[in-house]
C-alpha cells in the first residue's frame, strides 16, 4: 500500500529500506482516487519508534493512506523533541472537525495509574466521543484498549501481580470472522503490561465479542458488533527487539523484571529473540482496512452516522 507521509518523516528513510511503497504528496495527488484517511494517536513516549511501527502494518495492502499524527495538547512528551512534534504531529484541537475512515489509538506507559489520575486523561475522552461520529472504525492498542473499554463500555481494568510480558501463543475463536480470516486455529503475539481484562465483564456486555484468547495471557482481542471499535490487549506492532529493549531498560532501571516469556530461544536473554508474529500483525491490520474501512466508509466521509 502507498503511505502518504512527508518523506523527511524519519519514519521515511526506514520504510523504504524495508522496500515499502512511501509517497509524497506531489505523487499521490496524480492519482485519481480517494485515499483512506487514518489518523494515529500516538501516546508513546518513544514515538518515532512506534510511528515506523504502525507505518509498517498499514502498507499491506495496494490502498493508498493518507495518515494524520496526533498527539495530545495537555501532555509534554520528554522523549521527543518539540521539533518533531511540531512538523509531524498535529493536536485534537486542530483536526476536532474533520472526519477519518480510521483512527489507531496506540498503548501508553500509565498502567500504574487510575484512569482519571493520566494528565491527558480528559482530552483522551473527548477524542474518544468525538470518534463516535468523525470516524468509521477504531482500533484501540494495549492501554489505549483499557481506555476504550471503560470509557465506551464501562469495563474496567484489573491490575496484575506482575507484568504480563513475552510472546504467546493465542486461540482463534472466531475463524469465520472478517478481522481473523486468514488466521491460523493458534497464533503468536506479543503483550507487555501490568493490567488485564476480565473475560466474564466482556461477556456481560451484548455490544462486545471476544475474538481471540491466550491461556497465559488471557483476552487479546474484542470487537464492537458493529466493526466500529476493535480492542488489542497486546503490542501486534512490536518490532523483533521491543521486548528486548524494555527488558534491559528494566534491568538496567533495578526494577529485576522477569524475562519475557517464550521470547528468547532457551529463554536465555543473552539469545537473540525471534519474531513470530509478524504474519499474523500484518494480516490483522490488512484484515481491518479492507473489511472494517475501507468497504464501509462512504466515499464522502460526510455522509457517516454515529455508532
Amino acid at each position: 500500500m502507498p503511505i502518504k507521509i512527508p518523506m523527511s518523516l524519519p519514519a521515511a528513510e526506514a520504510l523504504i529500506k524495508e522496500n515499502i511503497f512511501v509517497m509524497d504528496e506531489a505523487r499521490a495527488s496524480r492519482q485519481d482516487i480517494r485515499p483512506l484517511k487514518i489518523a494515529i494517536m500516538n501516546l508513546m513516549p518513544t514515538k518515532i519508534v512506534t510511528e515506523t511501527q504502525f507505518l509498517r502494518l498499514l502498507s499491506n495492502t495496494p490502498l493508498q493512506i493518507d495518515i494524520t499524527l496526533l498527539n495530545t495538547a495537555s501532555h509534554v512528551s520528554k522523549n521527543t523533541s518539540e521539533e518533531h512534534l511540531t512538523t509531524f504531529y498535529k493536536t485534537f484541537e486542530e483536526v476536532k472537525n474533520e472526519r477519518f475512515d480510521g483512527l489507531i489509538i496506540t498503548g501508553a506507559p500509565v498502567e500504574n495509574l487510575e484512569f482519571t489520575d493520566v494528565d491527558y486523561w480528559q482530552e483522551l475522552c473527548e477524542v474518544v466521543k468525538w470518534s463516535h461520529k468523525n470516524v468509521y472504525s477504531t482500533m484501540y492498542v494495549c492501554w489505549g484498549a483499557f481506555a476504550g473499554l471503560y470509557i465506551n463500555h464501562g469495563i474496567n481494568k484489573v491490575p496484575l501481580k506482575e507484568k504480563v510480558s513475552g510472546v504467546f501463543r493465542h486461540e482463534n475463536l472466531m475463524p469465520e470472522y472478517p478481522l481473523m480470516r486468514g488466521f491460523n486455529k493458534q497464533f503468536s503475539a506479543p503483550h507487555s503490561r501490568y493490567s488485564t481484562i476480565l473475560k466474564e465483564d466482556v461477556e456481560k456486555c451484548e455490544d462486545l465479542i471476544i475474538l481471540a484468547e491466550s491461556e497465559e495471557a488471557g483476552l487479546y482481542l474484542i470487537a464492537n458488533k458493529n466493526g466500529r471499535e476493535f480492542f488489542v490487549t497486546g503490542h501486534a506492532e512490536y518490532d523483533q527487539d521491543t521486548l528486548k529493549n524494555e527488558y534491559e531498560r528494566d534491568v538496567l532501571k533495578g526494577i529485576n523484571p522477569n524475562v519475557p516469556k517464550h521470547y528468547f530461544p532457551d529463554d536465555n536473554p543473552n539469545n537473540e529473540p525471534v519474531s513470530t508474529w509478524k504474519a499474523h500483525a500484518h494480516l490483522m491490520y490488512a484484515n481491518w482496512l479492507n473489511y472494517f474501512v475501507y468497504q464501509n466508509t462512504p466515499y464522502d466521509l460526510n455522509e457517516m452516522l454515529e455508532g
